[in-house]
C-alpha cells in the first residue's frame, strides 16, 4: 500500500472540490515538496480525446541516469481523462499519483519495471494539477486542464451510476459506523490489559477499515496516521495507528501504557474519519478506481504477508479487500450492464471465482476466521492468490473510463 519513498499525507475528499477538481477514490502516505525538472517535463501540449477521455500516458524511466515520470502530454481538456503509466526502467519509482492541492485525485501504485501498462480516470475541470511521481528525481510534474467540461446528460445510465453513487455512500457510512464500535471494542479491551480478548477484537475490527481503505487513504493525515506500517515511518515521525499496537498483542503479547494510547489514538482517528466521511458524495469512477485499487492492496501488501506482519491475519484483510471492491462494482453493476454487459458478467464471474477460492481458507477456530497467513502458507499459495487477483484486476480496471464517459 504505502511506498517508501516521501509522499504527501493523504486526505480524504471524494468527489468534493479540490481546487476545481473533482476527487476520485484512490489507491497511500507522508511526503516533501520538490521542484519540477523541465528536463523531465511532458512531451506534447495538449491531449486529444479517444474513447471519451483525453488520453494521457506516463512513462516512467530513466533520463539521463535518473528514474523520472515523463507524460507524453502537459495539458488536456476538462472533463474524463485517463492516465495510463508504465514503467520501462526506473527501479526509484512504484507509484504514479494525480494531485490537487496536495489532494489525491487518482493513483496507480505497484508500478514496476516489467508489468503490463496500468491506468486511472478522473473527471477534472479546468485548472493546474500536479503528476506526483515517489522516488523519482523530479517528484512533480505539472499538469493542467483547459476549459470546462460538459455536464453529463440527463439519461437513463446517468440515473442508474447516482443511485450507484448514492447507494455505495451508504454503504461507506455503515462501515464506519461499524469502525468505530469495533475500535471502542478494541481500546476497552486493551484498557483491560487482556491480552487474548484484544486480539480478538483487533481482529475483528480491521475488516471494515479495509473494506473502505480507498476512501480513508484519500486523506493526506488521516490513512497514515491509522495503518501505517514501520517500513514506511519516517525518520523521526511518531508511529501510531493500528500496526504498533498489532505488534505490542502478537509479537511482545504485553499491554503497556503505550498500548493503551495508541488505542486511544485509533478511536480519536476513527471519529475524525466518521466526521469526513458523513456528507461525502461520489462520482461513478471514484468507485471504478477505489475498486481496482482494493485488488492493488491485495497484491502488494496482502499476498506478501507485509499488512499484518505480527498478526498473520492477511487472509481476514485480503477477504475485506475483496468484498469492498465487489461492493463498490456491484453499485455500479446496473448501469455497466447496460454500458458493456459482456465485461460486466465477467467480472461478475470473476468475482465468484476469487470469493469460491477464499472458501478454502477459512478457519472458524481462528481469529477473524481465516487461516493465519504463515511462511509456509504464503510460500505455497502466494503464487495462486496473485494469479486469482490478477485475472479479476485486468477486467475491472477498464471500468472507469466507462462509467466516466457515459
Amino acid at each position: 500500500m504505502l511506498s517508501s519513498s516521501p509522499r504527501p499525507f493523504r486526505s480524504l475528499a471524494p468527489a468534493l472540490i479540490a481546487g476545481a477538481a473533482v476527487l476520485t477514490l484512490s489507491l497511500s502516505a507522508c511526503g516533501s515538496a520538490a521542484t519540477t525538472d523541465t528536463a523531465a517535463a511532458a512531451k506534447g501540449d495538449a491531449a486529444s480525446v479517444s474513447n471519451g477521455a483525453a488520453q494521457i500516458a506516463v512513462s516512467v524511466e530513466k533520463v539521463d541516469g535518473e528514474d523520472q515520470c515523463v507524460p507524453d502530454f502537459a495539458s488536456a481538456p476538462a472533463g474524463p481523462v485517463t492516465f495510463t503509466i508504465s514503467n520501462k526502467d526506473a527501479s526509484a519509482i512504484s507509484e504514479v499519483e494525480l494531485l490537487s492541492d496536495k489532494r489525491i485525485l487518482g493513483e496507480r501504485e505497484n508500478v514496476i519495471p516489467g508489468l503490463k501498462a496500468v491506468s486511472f480516470t478522473v473527471t477534472l475541470a479546468g485548472g493546474e494539477y500536479q503528476l506526483y511521481c515517489p522516488g523519482a528525481a523530479s517528484e512533480y510534474q505539472p499538469f493542467t486542464v483547459t476549459g470546462s467540461a460538459a455536464s453529463a446528460a440527463a439519461n437513463g445510465l446517468s440515473g442508474l451510476l447516482k443511485e450507484g453513487t448514492a447507494g455505495y455512500a451508504t454503504y461507506v457510512s455503515g462501515q464506519v459506523d461499524s469502525l468505530v464500535l469495533a475500535v471502542a471494542a478494541l481500546q476497552g479491551a486493551v484498557d483491560s490489559g487482556d491480552v487474548a480478548a484484544s486480539q480478538k477484537a483487533y481482529a475483528e475490527a480491521r475488516p471494515f477499515f479495509e473494506r473502505i481503505e480507498p476512501v480513508a487513504e484519500s486523506f493526506p493525515d488521516l490513512d497514515p496516521a491509522l495503518d501505517l506500517r514501520v517500513a514506511d515511518v519516517e525518520p523521526g515521525t511518531e508511529w501510531t495507528g493500528f500496526h504498533p499496537l498489532e505488534k505490542d498483542l502478537f509479537e511482545s503479547k504485553a499491554i503497556t501504557d503505550s498500548s493503551k494510547a495508541l488505542a486511544a489514538g485509533i478511536v480519536k482517528n476513527v471519529a475524525t474519519l466518521k466526521s469526513l466521511t458523513a456528507e461525502l458524495e461520489y462520482q461513478p469512477e471514484e468507485l471504478a478506481n477505489g475498486a481496482s485499487g482494493l485488488l492493488e492492496e491485495v497484491q502488494s501488501s496482502k499476498i506478501t504477508g507485509e499488512e499484518e506482519a505480527y498478526s498473520k491475519l492477511d487472509l481476514v484483510d485480503f477477504a475485506a479487500n475483496i468484498e469492498g471492491s465487489q461492493q463498490a462494482f456491484e453499485y455500479l453493476k446496473p448501469a455497466l450492464k447496460d454500458i458493456d454487459a459482456t465485461l460486466t458478467d465477467q467480472i461478475s464471474a470473476q468475482f465468484e471465482t476469487v470469493n469460491t477460492a477464499l472458501e478454502s481458507y477459512k478457519d472458524a477456530d481462528a481469529l477473524g476466521g481465516f487461516k493465519a497467513y504463515t511462511e509456509e502458507l504464503k510460500k505455497s499459495d502466494a503464487a495462486k492468490l496473485t494469479a486469482l487477483i490478477q485475472s479479476l484486476q485486468a477486467p475491472l480496471a477498464k471500468i472507469s473510463e466507462k462509467v466516466a464517459t457515459v
